[in-house]
């Protein structure tokens, strides 16, 4: 496979084709797995911080609030700045094709998995921000070869500035190659554009969810039928109802409203 390069203005430019797929305003890279994960160790090596973000339903919800505040500007600017944008919603791609588009999905979760499954070594440096204490010693039982560091910040990160100051001080100082960013969205993607932004971060950083606690069997992740159907949600839902029951019966049908907006609009 060729190479696959960066743009001067920090996006990941793919072999084939050479442009990436404008849908519901969100301009994302034709990858599929194995070729995101090549485009993810080339940029690991790098020593300006990248970032890769994966769109789902919850994230274009949150791209699209009905008034628009600090927290969706600041959510939107780190989507427009990240190097990799790889679909991660079944949901989505069935929406992409009634407007005639086409979009590779790349599950955030599985790619996570397969990067410590096939990609992770000795002498990589891996940094984890979240997660609990048992974490480290999870994720060394299972996959023991690469290094870990790890902070773990206080809730509500995103109205507190001095502990995302902390966060990107610490991934500044650890100068990992993988940083995974485990604090949900959007503060998860919004940190790792103030990280480029700092100029001093090395790596590459992935917003991964709850990707870690299904690796580790913290959590349970929904059977692959359940999956590749597009109902992994519904899966989460029931497993964790009064978490997860305004994301996905309130917020997440407004994905709906957005997609007519946009094809009446004739946009993307």
């Amino acid at each position: 496979m060729s190479e696959i390069t960066e743009r001067p203005s920090g996006k990941i430019k793919p072999p084939s084709p050479e442009t990436t797929i404008a849908f519901l305003g969100i301009e994302i890279v034709p990858l599929d797995l194995p070729q995101a994960l090549d485009a993810i160790g080339q940029m690991a090596k790098k020593e300006q911080f990248s970032y890769v973000v994966t769109p789902n339903v919850d994230h274009i919800v949150n791209l699209y609030p009905e008034i628009s505040e600090p927290r969706s500007d600041a959510f939107r600017a780190a989507y427009d700045a990240a190097s990799l944008t790889l679909c991660d919603s079944r949901v989505v791609r069935a929406l992409a094709r009634i407007a005639g588009i086409e979009l590779t999905v790349v599950p955030g979760s599985d790619l996570t998995a397969s990067l410590f499954q096939t990609k992770l070594g000795q002498g990589d440096r891996v940094a984890i921000i979240g997660g609990d204490e048992n974490l480290l010693d999870d994720l060394s039982r299972l996959f023991p070869a690469p290094t870990y560091t790890q902070h773990i910040p206080p809730m509500g990160v995103l109205n507190n500035p001095e502990a995302m100051t902390d966060i990107v001080d610490f991934i500044e100082d650890t100068k990992a190659h993988y940083v995974l960013f485990a604090i949900g969205a959007p503060q998860s993607e919004i940190i790792a554009h103030q990280c480029r932004q700092s100029g001093k971060c090395t790596g590459v950083g992935l917003c991964i969810g709850a990707s870690l606690e299904f690796i580790t069997s913290a959590k349970k992740r929904a059977p692959v039928w359940m999956q590749k159907a597009g109902l992994e949600w519904s899966f989460r839902l029931f497993s964790e109802p009064s978490r997860l029951w305004r994301r996905y019966l309130i917020e997440g049908p407004k994905i709906f409203k957005i997609f007519l907006e946009h094809t009446k609009s004739g946009k993307p």
